[in-house]
């Protein structure tokens, strides 16, 4: 069984049994699937909807996504990550802080942090331009700014180095 929790709120328990799905012990009809273009197709309940997945974040199993124009951030723990929280190990308190990296090729438009600083989970760190439109990089852990590696009005590309963090 999974546990999701959307945009830091509403919690759910999604399992799959025997070929049905269920989502807090409900059964649900479902349809998703990735369309060549990129979007995300979904009938659920006989509607259907478009999604786009902005970013997926691997090592905290974290996905935003936008649906119908509005934003969905989903936090899942699998069975491990649920086991291991109930015995005080919580995996996501126990991470190395990474690097801020640029996740696009981009104009860098204002840095919002100073070298020392302590930054918050959700902390607003730069502002990045991108295809026309822009993104707040945030924080995905409670840290320190060790150093800021690029200077506003700078052009980086995909994977660049943006910010060190302690």
């Amino acid at each position: 069984m999974l546990q999701a929790k959307v945009n830091e709120k509403k919690e759910y328990r999604v399992e799959q049994m025997d070929g049905e799905w269920y989502v807090n012990d409900t059964p649900v009809k479902w349809d998703i699937r990735m369309l060549p273009n990129g979007l995300i197709s979904i009938l659920y309940n006989h509607q259907s909807y478009t999604a786009t997945l902005e970013s997926v974040n691997h090592k905290t199993k974290e996905v935003q996504l936008n649906i119908g124009g509005r934003p969905y951030h989903i936090a899942l723990k699998e069975p491990i990550d649920q086991l291991l929280s109930s015995m005080g190990l919580d995996m996501a308190l126990a991470q190395k802080v990474e690097p801020v990296k640029a996740p696009m090729p981009g104009m860098v438009l204002k840095i919002l942090v100073t070298p020392g600083q302590q930054i918050n989970k959700g902390d607003g760190l730069l502002i990045l331009e991108a295809m026309k439109m822009e993104n707040i990089l945030k924080a995905t852990a409670p840290a320190t700014v060790k150093a800021i590696k690029v200077t506003e009005k700078t052009a980086v590309e995909k994977g660049a180095i943006l910010i060190d963090l302690e």
